[in-house]
């Protein structure tokens, strides 16, 4: 585990910001699309060196789509999302086999000296995410040469969650708030930690501001004294192009009195590559994150095992929904109901939810097996289902088949 090599990429349809992480290092680095230099968005476009199959991308991209006098490929994102073909010099492409294509390029510079270094984990920071993007990601795995393992989705917020509680402590003593300022729009992310709880929970808080461009300072100070009012903030992190310009200068002032501030644009990539590390070392970690795509409780059943009786947990709060799924079989003791515990992890009580298996054939006791399969919806509804698989030849399954949707969203406000 030693030698573990991580990238992280934090992708849109404008830029990409590639960071590379080696476990022995001290921090991950960021790959710059400049040599020497600070510049770390690469621009997703990619264009065709006319009559060879060559390709490029960002910047020799664009220099390269000026020369030839026609467009580079842009919005590759949205367009492999929508699963759209890309016209290029009489051919057309599946827009997703363009992004593979963009990503390898990626990796290529990531790799140094010219050749491909496949990471052991490769971490992919969206803005949103969903299960289209988990179907479109995966499949792009294969293509990379990674096993489904290797490849992990994460939006931007749970990003930064893994590269700010990797900073100092002293950072993080209190709340942390993020301002990610793109467009007219700046979004005011409140981070806190629950210190009595083990592992600590941290829960964020999200809303979004809008920012009059004509006194953008004036505006920006309005938002901050309005989100730090009534709490005690640590440290403030800025990211986004609004960021961008010497127009700071009240905000500036107030953002440094008793807390630390800091501005950058590669926090999303560096976090995905700390996420990588973690998802290998959960023990050594001490956090669980509740944010807005991970589950909001566990749910579980209350099983017999080997004479012992235990809990089997199906879902667990903080996986990630769109890419979680729960199964087991066991074997039904007593009467035609299944009951699933539902706690949300920074409670002591849970809830018990009772399903009852109507129309179920009748047999002897221990004897009908069923398959139980837990598929979240969303963060706080999941799809319930149970099939008879019967008992061997003796008590044959009947194959039918119930569908629940339990929904706890009341539940875990």
């Amino acid at each position: 585990m030693e030698n573990r090599f991580y990238i992280g990429i934090d992708l849109d349809d404008c830029y990409a910001v590639v960071s590379c992480y080696e476990v022995n290092s001290r921090e991950p680095q960021t790959i710059s699309a400049v040599a020497g230099s600070e510049v770390y968005q690469i621009p997703v476009l990619l264009a065709k060196k006319k009559g060879i199959g060559q390709w490029f991308i960002g910047e020799e991209a664009r220099r390269l789509s000026v020369r030839q006098g026609e467009d580079a490929v842009e919005n590759l994102l949205s367009r492999a999302q929508n699963r759209e073909m890309v016209f290029v010099e009489g051919e057309t492409y599946p827009a997703e086999e363009l992004l593979v294509l963009y990503l390898k390029k990626l990796l290529l510079m990531a790799g140094g000296l010219g050749t491909v270094r496949l990471p052991d984990k490769l971490v992919i920071c969206l803005r949103d995410l969903s299960r289209e993007a988990a179907s479109l990601f995966s499949g792009a795995a294969e293509k990379l040469g990674l096993g489904e393992e290797q490849m992990m989705l994460l939006d931007r917020k749970e990003c930064f969650y893994y590269f700010l509680y990797h900073q100092t402590k002293e950072l993080t003593l209190h709340d942390v708030y993020l301002f990610d300022y793109r467009g007219e729009n700046v979004s005011c992310c409140r981070l806190e930690k629950r210190q009595r709880t083990s592992p600590q929970l941290i829960t964020l808080t999200e809303e979004i501001r809008r920012i009059d461009g004509t006194a953008r300072d004036e505006n920006f100070l309005k938002v901050l004294q309005d989100c730090f009012g009534g709490h005690i903030v640590s440290s403030a992190y800025l990211i986004g192009d609004g960021f961008d310009g010497d127009w700071m200068k009240l905000s500036v002032s107030f953002l440094c009195k008793g807390r630390r501030a800091f501005v950058g644009k590669n926090m999303y990539s560096k976090g995905a590559c700390y996420a990588a590390w973690v998802s290998e070392h959960r023990g050594e970690w001490a956090y669980v994150y509740l944010g807005e795509n991970e589950m909001k409780v566990n749910v579980s059943l209350k099983v017999y095992n080997r004479g012992t009786m235990e809990f089997f947990t199906l879902i667990s709060a903080g996986d990630n929904w769109y890419e979680t799924v729960g199964e087991c079989e066991v074997i039904l003791s007593g009467t035609p109901e299944i009951d699933f515990w539902l706690q949300a992890p920074n409670s002591r009580t849970a809830k018990i939810e009772k399903l009852t298996l109507a129309d179920l054939p009748e047999r002897p006791p221990k004897t009908t097996r069923l398959r139980i399969k837990a598929k979240p919806l969303s963060d706080a509804k999941v799809q319930i289902q149970l099939k008879d698989l019967g008992f061997g030849e003796l008590f044959p399954g009947s194959g039918r088949i119930w569908d629940y949707v339990m929904d706890f969203a009341k539940d875990t406000q």
